[in-house]
């Protein structure tokens, strides 16, 4: 008689079920027999509370998860769906019900939940644990960047990745339109007549209001609310989002994806990072749809390698980060900053508009493009000195897209530089002018953006000067660093003193947020 086979499933790898690794490697496992299968989902409670995550992120998760259960039924498997305390009782309670004695998973893409597999394979008595390698990503099929010991910078990455797929490269083996990189073009700030694309929202379904009541319930300490929800969280919905991000957004995506505004947040972004890091979308496939639409005359290639460069470019060069960095990456401190969050993270209680508009989005909608994440907030942390690793938590709990594995490198190695330079060779640091040219925020705003001290000047021009001044000798020993502090040599002495002294009571007056359920607890998730 064919033994009973465990196919567990993480809530992240949510993978169409033809082609998911762990069902295909079960199925040889029992030779061919579906039936001799039982696929296991487990809802655990420890896992989606070791910070306290954004409602709307859990909402995601969970809703996503309950509704893969359906379409693995729909595809003849046999689905068992625990709601558990942790992983580790979920599988123990489904073994000893099923009384299988091998199991089967993907590794995990979060550190610590790979290091909890490791363990109970190791440790496994009762039945034999197969742990296969993980294929949410396709640097691993690159051999310049498996091979590559030192370390590499993202363009050198990109470059590679678009080799290996040939994505945007011409017959001749050279990138389309005759260079690697349309930045330069991808800078442009919001047309003054602000004309957006309708916005597509999926309506919540039973078994989304369902879950949306049970997070209200049972997760209620968390951060923002589940009202409103309206993501995709199906694959069909996933599909349906991309379609629409094509037909209506990829158009002006390139030359407006640095740019904010103050009334809309998502603007031409596709917003689909949520729905591909839970695996309802496959990355690659999405750059060759969007190489397609530029292949057929349909958007202009500064957009299309715009988008492709932060799929198959900055995605996956953080994902490699994250496996070469941790677990170190997590208390990398590399500017020996120490302040916590400031109060109006959590409640967007600030007289600075840019932030306040910003931090409201989040808290109502658990999401901020990229360029408010890294100019914004990442460059308002590492200006007030604040904890890299706090950082990194807030962004974990607040974002409806976060992972372990893209917050800490993107956050704490990127955004803040605080890994030696590992991930990013300089931090993402800049004054209130960056944010007037990409924004309308500073017209709305109390603060004057054109004065660098003074009561009414923005906190972020005279925060930009301490920190040159506190760090000018470090950061003239860094090439790319030092044209940031040439500019000083137009800041007298007295003006020094004066930006000084205003920032440090400035950082002095923030109410800071010290409460110990953000510390993550990763124990037996």
């Amino acid at each position: 008689m064919q033994s009973l086979i465990a196919a567990w499933i993480l809530p992240d790898q949510l993978l169409e079920p033809s082609n998911h690794p762990v069902l295909q490697e079960s199925l040889r496992e029992s030779g061919g027999d579906q039936k001799a299968v039982r696929v296991l989902l487990i809802e655990s409670r420890r896992h989606f509370t070791a910070l306290p995550y954004h409602k709307k992120r859990l909402t995601l998760y969970i809703s996503a998860m309950r509704h893969y259960a359906g379409e693995l039924r729909s595809a003849g498997w046999q689905v068992d769906y625990l709601r558990e305390e942790t992983f580790a009782d979920g599988l123990q309670r489904h073994c000893q019900a099923n009384r299988w004695q091998r199991c089967v998973a993907m590794e995990a893409l979060e550190h610590p939940t790979a290091q909890l597999q490791k363990q109970m394979a190791e440790k496994a008595k009762e039945f034999e644990f197969n742990l296969i390698v993980n294929s949410q990503f396709y640097w691993q099929q690159t051999e310049y960047v498996r091979a590559v010991s030192k370390n590499v910078i993202m363009e050198n990455f990109y470059r590679a990745m678009r080799r290996q797929f040939q994505l945007l490269m011409d017959k001749d083996g050279e990138p389309e339109g005759g260079q690697w990189n349309f930045d330069s073009e991808n800078r442009k700030p919001l047309p003054k007549k602000l004309q957006l694309p309708k916005e597509l929202q999926f309506e919540p379904d039973e078994v989304t209001k369902e879950v949306m009541s049970d997070v209200e319930n049972d997760y209620s300490g968390h951060a923002g609310n589940t009202k409103g929800f309206n993501l995709p969280v199906t694959r069909k919905e996933a599909l349906t989002a991309f379609d629409d991000f094509l037909q209506h957004r990829m158009v002006d995506f390139g030359p407006y994806e640095d740019a904010m505004s103050h009334s809309k947040g998502r603007l031409w972004h596709s917003v689909m990072s949520p729905v591909m890091n839970l695996g309802l979308i496959d990355a690659l496939t999405m750059c060759r749809r969007a190489e397609a639409e530029y292949r057929a005359g349909r958007a202009p290639i500064q957009s299309v390698e715009g988008f492709i460069r932060q799929i198959i470019g900055w995605r996956e060069y953080i994902h490699w980060q994250y496996g070469r960095q941790m677990p170190d990456l997590r208390n990398a401190n590399g500017w020996n900053h120490t302040r916590a969050t400031p109060r109006f993270w959590w409640d967007g209680q600030t007289d600075m508009n840019c932030l306040k508009q910003i931090v409201g989005r989040l808290i109502d909608s658990g999401y901020n493009h990229h360029i408010e994440r890294l100019m914004v907030l990442c460059n308002f942390a590492m200006l007030a000195g604040i904890d890299p690793e706090a950082v990194a938590n807030w962004f974990l709990t607040m974002y409806v897209d976060s992972h372990d594995w893209v917050v800490l490198p993107n956050v704490i190695g990127m955004g803040l530089n605080a890994d030696g330079g590992k991930t990013a060779t300089k931090p993402y640091i800049a004054s209130g002018s960056y944010i007037n040219k990409m924004s309308d925020f500073c017209s709305h705003c109390k603060y004057q953006v054109k004065k660098r001290s003074g009561e009414d000047a923005c906190p972020f021009n005279y925060l930009y000067w301490y920190f040159l001044v506190e760090n000018e000798k470090k950061m003239r020993s860094n090439p790319r660093m030092g044209p940031n502090v040439l500019g000083l040599k137009h800041v007298s002495a007295e003006e020094r003193v004066a930006i000084t002294q205003q920032a440090r009571e400035f950082l002095d007056s923030l109410n800071y947020y010290t409460d110990p359920a953000y510390e993550p607890d990763d124990s037996a998730i």
